[in-house]
């Protein structure tokens, strides 16, 4: 009897099967990984990034400038502006020569703080200014009262408001003030007067011209 060998070649049916799912499951599992990859917003990259140093919460700030030959003191000091039509105190600083603090320095200080630009936070309260850039203070002159200081404009002729943050910011400065006025000149040959700073003046500084103003004897 010849037997035949066609029962030996029958296919191995579940062995070639499983080769194929095998590959099938490792194509899925490489898709669903790009797929969670771009759903991240990853992308993958054979260049290193570098996002620089982390942020700093210190600001960037020049030296100290160089020290003056004259020692300079910082000390506090009010003013007064106008705001809301009134006059409101504001605090400044201001540099003084300690080889020369006298009433005079004091008295030009200030004023030269009357005369600056409210700052960009001042201004957004509602702080101006009406004192005249171009106006000076000088010393007292001979025959005057103790404690006078003339001014480049005569004060009268000042406008009002003006010259009621002169008056108030001297009055209230303790170098300056004399029983709580102040005595003001001008540049020409009148006697000096005792300006007072008082309620009525801050209040409504324009209504005021004279500002409550006293003759001197």
């Amino acid at each position: 009897m010849i037997r035949s060998d066609r029962a030996y070649d029958a296919p191995r049916t579940g062995s070639s099967q499983r080769v194929p799912g095998r590959v099938a499951a490792a194509l899925a599992a490489v898709v669903a990984c790009t797929a969670l990859a771009a759903g991240c917003g990853i992308r993958s990259t054979s260049v290193p990034v570098d996002a620089g140093a982390a942020p700093s919460r210190m600001p960037c700030r020049t030296s100290a400038p160089a020290a003056t030959a004259q020692p300079l003191e910082s000390i506090p000091v009010h003013i007064y502006l106008v705001c809301a039509s009134q006059l409101v105190t504001v605090e400044r600083t201001v540099e003084v020569d300690e080889s020369s603090s006298d009433r005079l320095r004091m008295a030009q200080s200030l004023l030269g703080e009357l005369q600056r630009v409210p700052t960009a936070e001042e201004r957004r309260a509602g702080f101006s200014t009406n004192v005249p850039t171009d106006l000076r203070v000088t010393a007292a002159r001979k025959g005057d009262p103790e404690g006078t200081l003339r001014l480049s404009e005569q004060p009268e002729d000042l406008p009002a408001e003006a010259l009621a943050q002169v008056v108030c910011s001297y009055a209230e400065s303790e170098p300056l003030s004399s029983g709580g006025s102040v005595l003001l000149g001008g540049p020409g040959n009148y006697t000096p007067r005792g300006y007072l700073c008082t309620t009525e003046t801050k209040s409504r500084p324009g209504n005021v011209p004279t500002l409550g103003a006293v003759e001197l004897p």
